[in-house]
């Protein structure tokens, strides 16, 4: 019949334009999906190579206007000291973690468990400004290295500015503001697929029992300001409870919970996760300090494929030097 073929040709046309758009967005989905499992394992697995917290009492801040925090690596290591020493402001660290993980991918089923090495390297420089005004930069970069699924394998590199301010009347309240650059990057390169401009702002109460326990509380929250891609582009609130205490002088322990809410600024999308952190840390000599950690976290999403159970347990070798 005329015009048959020409009909048929049209719809097997249709009918691959349709599987075609199907595939990709099924293949941006995918993309978009990835993206954000890779925010959430570098939050779980990052592990901060510089303090974040400049007022430790070897660095000369005394009167009880400078303790430690459920945000900082050193928690629980810090020591009241009989004399101040001299204020230094720069830190430069090297940590070298590795990380037994129960669910590599952070996937809702058929969880694979997998062995990561993450090295770390960064430098902080935080002046004091004032005898209770510190400000802070920081440049971090951290790779992921995966045993068996390579492919998952990438970096993460960070630029932050901010200021901490302590109040002493207020039972040593401590504010901070932080800009904060984030990329992530494929592995051993410096290409990006994912960056984020974001505000972090944080506010801390701890509370001294005795010489070398501390308990904290807290709440942060960290605003996206632009992301490209756009479709993880995400804000974060949660609020903290922290305790830590110094066995020795060379061993600390710690606890930190967290519970976050992460709302998704280009989907309908809401996650609430529970995080609770343990750590071990002992000191070897003044730079070189080796240390334990675990993880476990729960994500449970308003898109449910998106919920997640992760354990997480490694070690770290760590050397840090102030000047």
């Amino acid at each position: 019949m005329p015009g048959v073929p020409h009909l048929v040709g049209f719809r097997l046309r249709l009918v691959a334009g349709v599987l075609a758009t199907v595939a990709v967005l099924a293949s941006v989905s995918l993309l978009r999906a990835q993206q954000v499992s890779v925010q959430d394992r570098a939050e779980l697995l990052r592990t901060p190579t510089t303090s974040n917290d400049p007022y430790s009492e070897e660095n000369g801040v005394d009167n009880g206007r400078a303790v430690e925090s459920p945000n900082d690596t050193d928690i629980g290591e810090q020591e009241i000291l009989k004399r101040v020493e001299r204020y230094e402001p720069f830190t430069a660290s090297v940590a070298t973690p590795f990380y037994y993980t129960s669910n590599v991918a952070l996937a809702r089923t058929g969880e694979q468990s997998d062995v990561l090495f993450a090295p770390a390297a960064g430098v902080t420089y935080a002046p004091r400004l004032t005898s209770t005004l510190y400000g802070s930069f920081t440049l971090q970069r951290q790779e992921f290295y995966y045993n068996k699924f390579s492919a998952l394998n990438f970096g993460s590199s960070d630029f932050r500015a901010g200021l901490s301010y302590i109040l002493p009347k207020a039972h040593n309240l401590m504010l901070h503001a932080e800009y904060d650059y984030n990329r992530l990057t494929f592995s051993n390169s410096f290409n990006g697929f994912f960056s984020n401009h974001s505000i972090f702002l944080s506010a801390e109460l701890p509370f001294r029992f005795g010489r070398a326990q501390q308990l904290s509380l807290g709440v942060d929250t960290n605003v996206s300001l632009d992301a490209n891609p756009s479709a993880p582009q995400r804000d974060e609130f949660d609020v903290y409870a922290g305790y830590a205490v110094s066995l020795t002088r060379s061993l600390s322990v710690s606890a930190v919970g967290r519970i976050f809410v992460r709302d998704y600024r280009s989907i309908d999308r809401t996650d609430v996760s529970e995080i609770l952190a343990l750590t071990a840390n002992y000191r070897i000599t003044k730079y070189f300090s080796v240390g334990a950690a675990s993880t476990l976290a729960w994500s449970q999403s308003s898109k449910s494929v998106f919920d997640y159970n992760v354990a997480n347990i490694g070690g770290a070798l760590s050397l840090t030097f102030k000047f």
